[in-house]
């Protein structure tokens, strides 16, 4: 039994020659068996110099041919290149080449066409066989468990798309995640490849292509806003390194919270600089409250509402717009198909409903978080990243915490809020709507808190002032002035928000603890 191995580059004539050969030989003697192999041109000096270096060969070109005494994988003996493969057939099998130069051309350009396919099918088919890499931060949370069957659904990522989810979390929650996990394994679902639990902060978000960063709390005692603000900064640098070292670099972060949301996604972009482009903050839960109010108003469903607008800080000073917002499927003297929609102010009357109750009634549940549930957070989540990985509704806007390059008249470099649309696996924002110019003292206040958090964050301004208008400040209004003692006091102890200025630090239920009082600091292992 003759077994021969031919390897050789996807566009080389000579190999195409030496294969053709072989072939040849393979097909009319019953005791001569051929095995190929073929590289890309730019794989191949590197693959051919290991297999030299481990047989302790000296071979420098395309094609290589060797004889295996034993069946493949057994100690080899070096042939050579084509010529000496053509003089080994001649020899002993009295069979030689008669293929032209041109035809050899046309056979290696067709050689190196059907490697690149077969390369590309056999990528799109390791796609659907490797599981994604999901992470979820903050996982024993209420946030956490309600999002993990939304996950794994296939609503989000795709019904084909298998997964396997990591829930990280501290370890004093250990015990939480395992119960978790193995609930989570009784789902049996069919997208669920596998699931694990991590508590050590320097294993987190390994090969991570997905990572979900919820509610964080600091172990710290904090007494002023201050204090809150410069508490993000360990946590955030912190999971910026582990996303640098461990996470892929496609690796796409999202980021939701009841407290600094858009200071801690700019403070992950600062720490994760070559991942920044792909780290966003989720502002579809103030986006559905606006909606559930505007639709009990309208005595309608909030799903009719579209194209509702949050501009600003999410979890903070932000402004709802709702000049493009348009209602579907209102019940009217006026009906249309189902693709027909109708403004939302022109269908609202009360004009001072808008700047009274509407506003006076977000304000609330932004205040006091109780909205900001688990369940709003698992859709608000589960519906941002559905339109990153398959696109938003067609002609849609959707709102998006993003790293502003000066669009809208928005100072460059800090997170805000805004229009976009998803698209091809990305976003794109949305600049070239019109009638969406916002007036200077609402910029002004929005801007204002988000460039001072994060100056007061790194240290380099000391105290918080909230923006003060003229207006304001001719009137005296001494609740606007400065986030008062008795705010800070209750920002430490107590369990009932108080209406201030600055609405983004509002009580945490789910975790029975002020905002004030995070998530610790993953100090095991850090």
């Amino acid at each position: 039994m003759a077994k021969f191995v031919i390897a050789g580059k996807a566009d080389c004539p000579y190999y195409a020659k030496a294969e053709l050969l072989a072939d040849y030989l393979q097909k009319n003697l019953p005791d001569f068996q051929i095995f190929k192999i073929i590289h890309h041109p730019d794989l191949w000096e590197e693959w051919l110099k290991d297999v030299c270096e481990k047989n302790k060969w000296s071979h420098k070109n395309s094609p290589i041919i060797w004889r295996e005494l034993l069946d493949r994988g057994g100690k080899g003996l070096l042939l050579g290149g084509y010529n000496e493969f053509l003089e080994h057939a001649q020899l002993y099998y009295g069979v030689t080449s008669s293929m032209t130069t041109e035809m050899m051309m046309i056979i290696a350009q067709e050689n190196l066409e059907a490697h690149k396919e077969k390369a590309l099918k056999k990528e799109s088919t390791k796609d659907l066989v490797s599981p994604l890499q999901v992470w979820i931060t903050s996982a024993s949370t209420p946030a956490g468990c309600s999002l993990i069957p939304v996950l794994v659904s296939g609503e989000v990522f795709g019904r084909r798309t298998e997964m396997s989810l990591t829930l990280f979390d501290h370890p004093s929650t250990e015990g939480d995640l395992r119960s978790l996990a193995m609930e989570m394994e009784d789902l049996a679902s069919p997208l669920l490849r596998s699931v694990a639990i991590c508590t050590r902060a320097e294993e987190a978000f390994r090969q991570a292509q997905v990572v979900i960063l919820l509610d964080d709390s600091i172990e710290q005692e904090v007494h002023s806003l201050e204090d809150c603000l410069r508490q993000r900064v360990p946590l955030c640098r912190l999971y910026g390194q582990l996303l640098e070292q461990n996470a892929q670099d496609t690796v796409r972060v999202i980021v939701w919270g009841k407290t600094f949301v858009n200071l801690r996604t700019e403070l992950l972009k600062r720490f994760a600089p070559s991942v920044a482009h792909n780290i966003i903050a989720v502002a579809l839960g103030i986006e559905g409250e606006a909606k559930a109010v505007l639709a009990r108003k309208l005595k309608t469903a909030p799903s009719c509402i579209k194209n509702v607008i949050i501009w600003g800080n999410i979890t903070g000073n932000h402004y709802v717009d709702l000049r493009k917002a348009r209602v579907y499927k209102q019940e009217s003297a006026i009906w249309g198909p189902p693709q027909y929609s109708r403004p939302v102010l022109n269908l609202i009357f009360d004009s001072e409903w808008v700047k009274k109750e509407f506003v006076t009634t977000l304000k609330t549940l932004t205040a006091t978080g109780k909205h900001f549930g688990g369940i709003l957070a698992a859709h608000s989540i589960g519906t941002t990243l559905k339109y990153w990985f398959h696109g938003s509704p067609p002609g849609e806007i959707v709102s998006l915490g993003v790293l502003s390059e000066g669009q809208f008249g928005i100072p460059e470099g800090i997170v805000f809020s805004m229009p976009v649309k998803f698209e091809n696996g990305t976003w794109a924002v949305l600049t070239d709507l019109k009638d969406t110019e916002i007036g200077k003292d609402m910029m002004t206040r929005m801007t204002s808190d988000l460039i001072q958090e994060k100056l007061v964050a790194l240290g380099e301004l000391m105290i918080f002032q909230p923006y003060q208008s003229e207006t304001e400040v001719a009137k005296g209004d001494e609740k606007n002035l400065s986030v008062s003692e008795d705010h800070q006091e209750e920002c430490r102890l107590s369990n009932e928000h108080k209406d201030s200025v600055y609405s983004s630090i509002t009580l945490d239920e789910d975790l029975n603890t002020s905002h004030c009082d995070r998530r610790r600091i993953f100090s095991e292992g850090a």
